[in-house]
């Protein structure tokens, strides 16, 4: 099984660049929205999280804003959320695996919007990063409820800088012309892609289950 990794900063179209493989047939896990699922009103992490910081659980959800405030300027407190959500994002993400396997898919997606960040590019087969011109990912992120320019240029500091992005990608999309034109160049990525089997999928069970192996010693011990 073929891991193509998706990626791409704030703005520059991945999800729906994503929604173009779905379209193709290709299946895809979605980072983001398993962790949305995770804070989710019976979610796995609401639990843990409302131990770390009991203000955020509303209604029985984690609400993302409240967590924000009270974790993203204290180092620990961000340290304990991701020692909480990182495991079971992995826990998520590995299922997702183990059900394409199973299902004989050839190749999957892992859509994860901080893949170079996360050094997570190591453990794919190939990297697509999805690009625009500087100003029409500006337009397209100042659009958005709630956005401005300080809090866009915040959200590009903690980002790798897409000209990097581009030049460690293995292929780019271009998603500033049309949606059309997108699924051309995905169409185009999937038929250079058919047929070639990957190493990652293999790399990836052998990280996920040494760190089982970590979790249960850090119990036992």
């Amino acid at each position: 099984m073929y891991l193509i990794g998706l990626t791409g900063s704030i703005g520059m179209g991945k999800s729906a660049t994503g929604q173009l493989f779905i379209e193709a047939g290709v299946p895809l896990y979605d980072a983001d929205a398993a962790v949305h699922a995770l804070y989710e009103k019976g979610g796995a992490a609401v639990a843990p999280i409302g131990e770390l910081v009991p203000q955020a659980i509303v209604n029985g959800a984690v609400d993302r804003a409240i967590l924000g405030q009270h974790v993203l300027k204290d180092a620990d407190k961000l340290k304990q959320l991701e020692a909480i959500v990182h495991p079971l994002a992995g826990q998520s993400q590995f299922a997702f695996l183990t059900k394409a396997k199973a299902d004989n898919a050839p190749m999957v997606v892992l859509d994860i919007p901080l893949l170079f960040e996360t050094g997570g590019d190591g453990f794919v087969d190939c990297v697509v990063v999805v690009s625009a011109p500087f100003a029409l990912q500006k337009k397209r992120v100042l659009a958005r409820d709630g956005m401005s320019e300080a809090r866009f240029a915040d959200i590009l500091a903690k980002q790798t800088p897409d000209e990097e992005k581009r030049q460690r990608a293995d292929f780019v999309v271009d998603s500033s012309i049309s949606i059309a034109d997108a699924r051309t160049q995905v169409h185009a990525i999937l038929s250079a892609l058919k047929g070639k089997s990957g190493v990652a999928y293999a790399a990836r069970l052998a990280r996920f289950e040494s760190a089982q192996n970590d979790k249960k010693r850090e119990k036992s011990g």
